[in-house]
């Protein structure tokens, strides 16, 4: 039985992981020549992190993930701590501990723990055409693979989705735009064991812990879709953005380097289903391309990846393994989407009011609500 997946991301080579566990032989197609992830690091959380572990690849997180054992929300305008508290707590009861990590670091090693050598990159997906006993894919160069049936990884802008669906699905604005990066860890930023925000008028800033003394940072902003951007000017940019905000976010802004930092508008998909169509199934961010608001979007991946495999466990059939991954997949994947949204739409300040609220309950905050969510979220995964 042979396997054609689309993309060489997060969601690709998981999905590669857990089919070889079946017994399943791969064949993995890139689109880009060489791999230039989007965003500078990944939050994987501790559902995430078990899938990893279930994959085989649990030390690639060991080698990744930051010390993230703290958490806290500052007052952006004054710095004043709103509430701070140990992750410890949270660990215990899910079993694992939360790794962000360098997205690039992370796609790299997960490619060389499969093989760069058996990657086929500068293969852009074109079209899709399959029979009762096949699935052929025809890539932009004039090319063509056929296998037994494909997982298309392509992300959000993903070509498979169209032929899935039999219609174009349109991605949706969020709001706001994200600027992220990397930068060496100054206590005068943050806590260097600590996911750190920033927050005020609907705007974010957030540094957290990952590997070799590095802090993942980003902001947010609300903003129109489709104004100019120039990393020349990012510092003047962010300076404008947050130019009353408190010493540590302007400390940040000061060490940020623009060429290396990347600005975002961030967009999701509506969920929609199925995520199947025969013997082509939809993975990652081509099946459900969430906001980053909840990090639970490559999580999700990995959770795909992870059920994709149990399905194929448990059953001979490829229609029906297909079938089963479908099933199990649509409804917790449209959660997560919503339920980013939602806080999204909290967090940027969308109605002022429940803004306004939020950042009240923060104030009075002992961790045990917030953890609670956390807790939810981690759980409703398929590895508990």
């Amino acid at each position: 039985m042979k396997a054609i997946i689309i993309g060489a991301g997060i969601g690709g080579m998981s999905a590669a992981a857990a089919l070889k566990q079946q017994g399943i032989e791969c064949e993995i197609f890139e689109a880009v020549k060489e791999m230039k992830p989007v965003g500078a690091a990944i939050s994987v959380w501790s559902n995430g992190v078990k899938c990893m572990n279930h994959l085989g690849m649990g030390s690639i997180m060991d080698n990744l993930g930051g010390p993230m054992h703290r958490m806290a929300y500052n007052e952006g305008i004054s710095g004043a701590t709103m509430t701070q508290f140990s992750l410890a707590p949270l660990v215990a009861e899910v079993g694992e501990r939360p790794c962000p990590v360098s997205r690039a670091d992370l796609q790299a090693q997960m490619i060389d723990w499969w093989g760069r050598e058996k990657v086929h990159f500068g293969k852009r997906l074109e079209a899709v055409t399959q029979t009762d006993t096949n699935v052929t894919a025809t890539f932009t160069d004039g090319s063509t693979v056929t296998g037994d049936f494909m997982i298309a990884a392509d992300g959000a802008h993903s070509i498979a989705r169209e032929y899935v669906l039999g219609h174009k699905v349109e991605r949706r604005y969020a709001g706001y735009v994200n600027w992220n990066g990397l930068v060496e860890i100054d206590e005068a930023i943050a806590p260097a064991d600590q996911w750190t925000m920033f927050v005020a008028d609907g705007k974010r800033v957030s540094v957290m812990p990952i590997a070799d003394n590095r802090f993942y940072f980003f902001f947010d902003v609300p903003l129109p879709l489709g104004l100019p951007q120039d990393r020349s000017t990012v510092k003047h940019d962010l300076t404008g953005y947050f130019q009353d905000w408190a010493q540590p976010v302007q400390t940040l802004i000061d060490a940020i380097t623009p060429e290396t930092t990347n600005r975002i508008e961030i967009h999701d998909v509506e969920p929609f289903k199925p995520l199947v169509k025969g013997r082509v199934a939809l993975l990652g961010d081509a099946g459900h391309s969430t906001t980053p608001d909840i990090g639970q979007g490559g999580c999700a991946a990995l959770e795909d990846a992870v059920v994709l495999g149990q399905c194929f466990a448990e059953e001979d059939s490829i229609e029906l393994a297909l079938a089963e991954y479908n099933d199990a997949r649509v409804d917790r994947v449209k959660d997560l989407v919503l339920k980013a949204r939602a806080r999204c739409d909290v967090t940027h300040g969308y109605h002022p009011e429940t803004t306004q609220a939020w950042y009240e309950e923060l104030r009075s905050e002992t961790g045990e609500g917030i953890m609670k969510g956390l807790s939810k979220t981690i759980l409703g995964g398929p590895l508990g």
